[in-house]
């Protein structure tokens, strides 16, 4: 589920853990140990990382990477701080903790177009953003949620006031839906494809359907802190060779890296084998120079979409938000 890759309160394995993601330097030719944390458990978005991990690509480039999972202040707070040297978050995440000053910057974009929508069981027969009127929308009570729900219903002539918002957390998708609302928000290369292999027909509202009143933007996205980039760029650039090795495999190898992938997430094998079939055309949809290559114009549009609904301040500036830099 789209939110459910936010805040999972899964405790980092201890402030240990983090102690030892410290920025060691790398002495006397030996592997310099980096860290990077997810947003959320091993999944497909995090395939080509895993792939360069387990055909020891990091550690040809001189790294000995450790994966962790999320916190609960957040992976952009983790990030900026330091405490990691990247991670794996959202446009959205980024562009607020941005605001608020948080020194993290997008290094690389993992899928090149939004694949998030507002699913519900086919059943319910909700097929376009005016059907959620009169109906129950599980969430966990965040701006971004109510503000992405306004524009598209906006966008169909409708009113999302008439829309009762239900405080599910990050509950299972298939649990609150069956049981307590109508619908919710989620990435289909994993939500979506689980309701393939399970056997149930979901309707989805694309967001990219209704992209003249939500713009594009990349989601998921790997990111580092501006020091880490300042100091120590050459480390960036080592981590994002290895990393997009890994997904540019992934791409053209997609059984193998569904087989890879599937020693460290614990999900049906059927599961991240569709998953990584259906991510494996998306990673660099409509060719772009390369993989995690991010446009200027998609973070502009963004950005100003979010100051424009109230969800940041004005003045996030869209240059400093990303870079291509350090893509090989």
């Amino acid at each position: 589920m789209k939110a459910s890759s936010r805040w999972l309160s899964l405790a980092v394995a201890g402030a240990a853990a983090l102690t030892a993601l410290a920025l060691s330097a790398c002495v006397g030719g030996q592997r310099q140990k980096v860290t990077l944390m997810l947003d959320w458990v091993p999944n497909t978005n995090h395939t080509g990382i895993y792939v360069a991990l387990d055909k020891g690509w990091y550690r040809e480039q001189g790294i000995d990477l450790e994966i962790i999972q999320p916190a609960e202040s957040g992976v952009e707070q983790v990030v900026g701080s330091g405490q990691a040297h990247f991670g794996i978050s959202f446009a959205e995440w980024l562009t607020s903790a941005r605001a608020q000053g948080v020194p993290i910057v997008s290094i690389a974009a993992i899928i090149q177009h939004n694949s998030s929508g507002f699913a519900s069981p086919a059943e319910k027969g909700l097929t376009r953003p005016r059907d959620f009127e009169g109906k129950r929308y599980g969430g966990s009570g965040l701006d971004i949620e109510r503000a992405m729900l306004q524009a598209l219903m906006a966008c169909d002539g409708a009113d999302a006031g008439k829309i009762e918002f239900v405080d599910t957390g990050y509950a299972d998708f298939f649990v609150v839906t069956q049981r307590d609302v109508d619908f919710a928000w989620i990435y289909y290369g994993w939500t979506g494809i689980e309701a393939q292999v399970r056997g149930l027909p979901i309707n989805v509202v694309w967001l990219r359907d209704y992209l003249e009143c939500v713009p594009d933007y990349y989601t998921p996205v790997i990111i580092s802190g501006e020091q880490l980039i300042a100091e120590k760029p050459g480390l960036v650039r080592r981590f994002m060779a290895a990393t997009a090795r890994g997904y540019d495999f992934a791409i053209q190898q997609p059984d193998e890296a569904a087989t890879i992938l599937g020693k460290y997430a614990e999900a049906d094998p059927e599961l991240i084998r569709r998953s990584q079939a259906w991510l494996s055309t998306r990673y660099r949809e409509d060719g772009p120079p390369r993989w995690g290559y991010q446009e200027a114009d998609v973070w502009a549009r963004f950005i100003k979409w979010m100051a424009d609904n109230g969800l940041v301040a004005e003045g996030v500036d869209p240059n400093k938000a990303f870079t291509n830099d350090f893509l090989p």
